[in-house]
């Protein structure tokens, strides 16, 4: 199925993102729900062995690798590590080469390379929602995320 939308050059995209693990660590679970105009597309995944951290960011890293061509986007995010580690944090980490102030590896590094990159294409604004306080979008979110933890959960154990 092809989920292109039907957008103009630099269309707005509206992206809702939502991750988490039970336990954390343990196992991981994303939603992203993007939003063009009148048309909506949902993503959800699964990791066997995350963080909260790590999920928060692949829902993010899957709603920017679905567009198809650049986009302004407004990035919905209830990860205050995500919404600080890209509009504050990541400019010193490349800069130092990915080590953090007190010359640690960053952690999950892979991933924000990969957001980084996934960045360089669209005009991404980066908004921050607080969790479980009624936000349509990211409560849809939590609930896909839900969702395709319990399918992996019963296909695991057939």
């Amino acid at each position: 199925m092809d989920y292109n939308f039907y957008m103009s050059e630099k269309s707005e995209v509206h992206i809702y993102t939502d991750g988490g693990c039970v336990p954390n660590p343990g196992l991981g679970a994303w939603a992203t729900i993007l939003v063009a105009g009148i048309n909506e597309k949902t993503l959800s995944g699964v990791e066997p062995d995350s963080t909260n951290n790590r999920m928060e960011l692949r829902a993010a890293l899957a709603g920017l690798q679905a567009l198809k061509r650049p986009c302004r986007v407004v990035l919905y995010t209830d990860s205050q590590y995500m919404q600080r580690g890209i509009t504050e944090w990541i400019h010193k980490w490349r800069k130092n080469g990915w080590l953090t102030a007190k010359k640690e590896p960053v952690a999950n590094a892979d991933l924000w390379r990969e957001l980084w990159d996934a960045l360089q294409t669209h005009e991404v604004r980066w908004q921050w929602v607080r969790g479980h306080a009624g936000d349509h979008y990211n409560e849809r979110c939590d609930q896909l995320t839900h969702a395709a933890r319990q399918t992996y959960l019963r296909t695991r154990n057939r």
